[in-house]
C-alpha cells in the first residue's frame, strides 16, 4: 500500500496544499488539527510517516513529538517538524524531542516531498525503491511515469495513484472501500459512478498498448492487478 502520511496542522490552507501535493506524489494522508487529536490518531493508525507542526491547539508540536517517541506504539514513526521558527537554538530542540527533520516555513512543496522521500527510506529499506514492476507494466516512482511494454501510459494524478496502488500488491484483490480510503482518502466522498470512470480511465490507458488487460474486476470482491 501507498506509505501514509499523517498532517498535523491547524491551518486550513496550509492542511490543503500539504494534501494535494502528498497526495499528487503517491501517499496515503490523515489530518489532525490540534496536539491531542494528533496523538490518538497517530495511536489508532501508526501511520509511516507524521508531518508535525509546532505550532497547534491544546498540546504543542514538541510536546507531541516527546508523546509520540515515549508511547510504544510510534516510538519508532518517522516526523518531520513544520514551523515559522529558523532559529539554530529551535531546530535543536526540535531535533532533541525526537524529530528526525525540521523544515522551515515558507517551504516549496517540492522540497517537503523530498524530505519525506528521504526520511521514508531511512526509516524502512522498503520505501528506497524507485520502480513497481509487474508483468509488462513498470510504474517508475521518483518520475511519476508509467511504461507498458516499454511504451508510455499517459495517466491521470488519480489514475496513477490507483494503479500504484494495486502494483504495490499485485493479485492482491481490494474492495472498493480499500481503494478509495487509499486513493482518495477516508474522509472524502467519492460517488460510485465517480470511481467507476477512474478504473474505465486506467484500463484503458493500459490497454491502448494492445496488453491484455490486467485489471481484474472481481464481482462482489474488488479489483486487482492480475496477469490471471
Amino acid at each position: 500500500m501507498s506509505p501514509t502520511i499523517l498532517i498535523v496542522e491547524d491551518e486550513p490552507p496550509l492542511i490543503e496544499v500539504l494534501r494535494y501535493n502528498l497526495e499528487s506524489a503517491g501517499f496515503a494522508t490523515l489530518v489532525a488539527t490540534d496536539g491531542e487529536d494528533a496523538l490518538l490518531l497517530a495511536a489508532e493508525e501508526t501511520p509511516n510517516l507524521i508531518v508535525l507542526d509546532w505550532m497547534l491547539p491544546k498540546l504543542s508540536g514538541i510536546d507531541v513529538c516527546r508523546r509520540l517517541r515515549e508511547a510504544k506504539a510510534t516510538k519508532t514513526v518517522p516526523i518531520i517538524m513544520l514551523t515559522a521558527r529558523g532559529e539554530e537554538g529551535d531546530k535543536i530542540s526540535g531535533l532533541d524531542a525526537g524529530a528526525d527533520d525540521y523544515v522551515v516555513k515558507p517551504f516549496s512543496p517540492s522540497e517537503l516531498i523530498a524530505r519525506v522521500r528521504a526520511v521514508l527510506r531511512r526509516s524502512d529499506p522498503k520505501f528506497g525503491e524507485e520502480k513497481l514492476d509487474y508483468a509488462d507494466i513498470t510504474v517508475d516512482l521518483v518520475a511519476h511515469k508509467v511504461t507498458r511494454a516499454g511504451q508510455p501510459v499517459h495517466l491521470g494524478p488519480t489514475e496513477y495513484r490507483l494503479l500504484q496502488t494495486l502494483m504495490e500488491r499485485p493479485t492482491r484483490v481490494f474492495s472498493r472501500e480499500q481503494l478509495l480510503d487509499l486513493v482518495w482518502g477516508r474522509d472524502i466522498y467519492v460517488e460510485e459512478r465517480t470511481f467507476d470512470v477512474h478504473v474505465r480511465r486506467l484500463r484503458k490507458a493500459l490497454n491502448e498498448t494492445g496488453g491484455a488487460d490486467l485489471i481484474r474486476t472481481i464481482r462482489r470482491g474488488g479489483y486487482s492487478i492480475d496477469i490471471g
